[in-house]
């Protein structure tokens, strides 16, 4: 099996965004993406939601970034769509237009679960709307006592089925929660996320993303190939039965086994040592 993070290699340090900022670590193995309108709570627009799912799409072939921290600028994680760049077009475009707009954004969704690195969260403050789906899409999710999220699509006449939240949310904090977020798009709490599983853990605003780079860096100084297998499997298994999973586990646990990282992590440990993870 070609190594996901290594085919086609092209590093990532260097990449130019222009509607967030992008910036690595100092060996480029951790980016973070931070949503920067912070005048309007970092709001997503048309061009934001196409840039950002090009640069998910685009990670796959990443030879350096091995894990992504999402974030948003100033105290606020994203309100949503914003209402004159995105709400206001919509409500005068024809069905094709407003089917290739929805397909557009369920686009990111997909390209979020797709690429091969981990997605951490840092939330604060205002989590809404399409901002709310990015958090949920991440594979990883921590926030402040301040977080307020909120799915509230139906509160604009929409229906709760938006980029992939039937599907995913349920799976996050069970059918019933997710039907009663989706439903009401009433403002899921921090400790009411936290208790429901949506967050895995709740940090002060001061620390909340260090928090998250932080754990992004343990993963990223991981077994970042095995990382890669485990958010594949987690995504494929959805629609497995048993049996499928116990297969499709057998053998992705099988291709780990023939990796260089196996044998450095025995060694390591014979060794009494550290191992060193080079993800093949």
């Amino acid at each position: 099996m070609t190594n996901p993070m290594q085919a086609k290699q092209r590093p990532f340090r260097d990449h130019k965004a222009k509607h967030f900022l992008f910036e690595t670590d100092t060996d480029g193995r951790v980016a973070t993406i931070t949503l920067n309108r912070p005048d309007k709570k970092n709001p997503l627009t048309f061009e934001s939601y196409e840039e950002l799912g090009d640069l998910f799409r685009s990670l796959t072939r990443a030879s350096d970034v091995r894990v992504v921290v999402l974030t948003g600028a100033a105290g606020n994680f994203s309100s949503g769509g914003d209402v004159f760049d995105i709400i206001k077009p919509l409500t005068e475009m024809a069905m094709p237009d407003l089917l290739a707009f929805t397909r557009m954004t369920g686009e990111l969704v997909r390209q979020m679960r797709a690429c091969p690195q981990p997605i951490i969260a840092a939330v604060d403050g205002i989590c809404a709307g399409a901002g709310a789906i990015l958090a949920m899409a991440s594979d990883y999710r921590v926030a402040t006592p301040e977080t307020k999220t909120a799915f509230l699509f139906t509160r604009v006449g929409l229906a709760g089925a938006d980029m992939g939240a039937c599907g995913i949310l349920p799976r996050i904090i069970g059918q019933g929660r997710a039907a009663e977020l989706l439903f009401t798009g009433r403002v899921m709490s921090a400790p009411e996320g936290h208790n429901w599983g949506f967050y895995n853990a709740l940090h002060e605003r001061d620390i909340v993303l260090a928090e998250a780079q932080k754990f992004a860096r343990n993963l990223a100084d991981g077994p970042w190939f095995a990382h890669a297998m485990t958010k594949k499997m987690l995504d494929q298994e959805w629609a497995m039965g048993i049996d499928q999973m116990i297969e499709a586990e057998a053998q992705a646990q099988a291709i780990c086994m023939a990796t260089g990282d196996f044998r450095r992590a025995f060694e390591a440990f014979a060794a009494k040592a550290k191992p060193a993870f080079e993800g093949n």
